[in-house]
């Protein structure tokens, strides 16, 4: 059974207004010598937005930003913007993340060409009322009933955990996105496409856009997105969270799957266990205790650094060896 070797803590909140009550869920990625680190900053009262660093190597900060690199600016975003994710897709960045207006969580992108300056491009998902989803995709027949269980809470649907593939794959845009219990995965030429009307043709063949579903008991309650998948000579790697119930709460763990390349609806594998779960103080007791959420990855040789958010508070980081990981998956084809 593989695990990841934790490192630690990376980045903890500070004295700054911004992330006075946690930093945590970082996205991360690569630029010429240094890694940028975007991170979800929480000041008190639950208010959050985008935080920044950079690290000089996988383990260490070399400049922190001492004010939000992104901050709420329309409705939809009012109360917060969280959880980012980045990618570079035709040297242009895609920073997604969830903006939360205090009623409704909906995916959002903002992109650059430098990584630093960023352009809001607006809403991905549809604003839509749960009942007009559940009217649409269960016209192929009845949902599974974990659907109505997480989301009928809420007047509107919440979709989150917006994470893109980091290129082209047969000249579309792939994107992975979360309703739960399942991930779902959306095909597109061109983003303009992401119109109310594409959504509602989309939720109308919902269960054709099923990507990832709970198999294990780590996973039984949900499954979401976690760090975009990582390009493999055996397929993309995929670092997901799962999420089970227990008598203490929800646990949150790191797991891991393996999709065929040209076709990322193809599971080639998964394992039956978690590669990442709560274990030290910080990950068990936190503003949210029992979570690792992993968002973002760095390569280093063999060395598969993974960026989370532990106890919903602080930024951890571990390492795991690729080729261990990937003769582990492969160990547990699909059959």
């Amino acid at each position: 059974m593989i695990r990841i070797k934790k490192e630690g803590i990376l980045l903890k909140p500070t004295t700054q207004d911004f992330e006075n009550e946690g930093v945590l869920n970082p996205a991360t990625i690569r630029v010429n010598d240094e890694i940028f680190l975007y991170y979800r900053a929480v000041q008190h009262g639950n208010h959050s937005s985008i935080g920044f660093c950079k690290l000089s190597n996988p383990l260490t900060v070399g400049e922190r930003l001492e004010k939000p690199l992104l901050l709420p600016e329309n409705d939809y975003e009012a109360k917060g913007l969280e959880d980012p994710r980045v990618v570079r897709i035709d040297d242009v960045f895609h920073l997604t993340y969830t903006a939360y207006d205090g009623v409704t969580a909906c995916a959002a992108l903002a992109t650059s060409t430098d990584g630093v300056t960023f352009e809001k491009k607006g809403l991905l998902g549809a604003q839509m009322h749960y009942d007009e989803f559940i009217r649409l995709a269960s016209t192929q027949g009845p949902l599974n009933e974990k659907y109505a269980r997480y989301n009928s809470i809420n007047k509107m649907l919440w979709d989150k955990d917006v994470v893109f593939f980091p290129r082209r794959i047969q000249g579309k845009l792939y994107f992975l996105h979360r309703i739960k219990p399942d991930v779902q995965l959306v095909c597109v030429n061109d983003l303009s496409e992401l119109t109310y009307d594409f959504w509602k043709e989309y939720y109308l063949h919902f269960q054709d856009h099923l990507f990832l579903t709970p198999r294990y008991p780590h996973e039984h309650s949900y499954v979401g997105a976690g760090c975009p998948p990582v390009e493999t000579e055996y397929g993309w790697l995929l670092i997901y969270h799962g999420v089970h119930q227990t008598t203490e709460g929800y646990v949150y763990v790191g797991c891991a799957a393996l999709m065929d390349l040209e076709d990322p609806r193809k599971e080639i594998a998964r394992l039956p266990h978690p590669i990442l779960v709560p274990e030290r103080v910080w990950e068990v007791r936190g503003d949210v205790d029992n979570v690792c959420f992993p968002t973002g990855t760095v390569l280093e040789g063999d060395a598969l650094y993974i960026y989370y958010g532990a106890g919903d508070e602080v930024i951890a980081t571990g390492v795991v060896s690729l080729s261990e990981l990937l003769n582990q998956l492969l160990a547990h084809k699909a059959k």
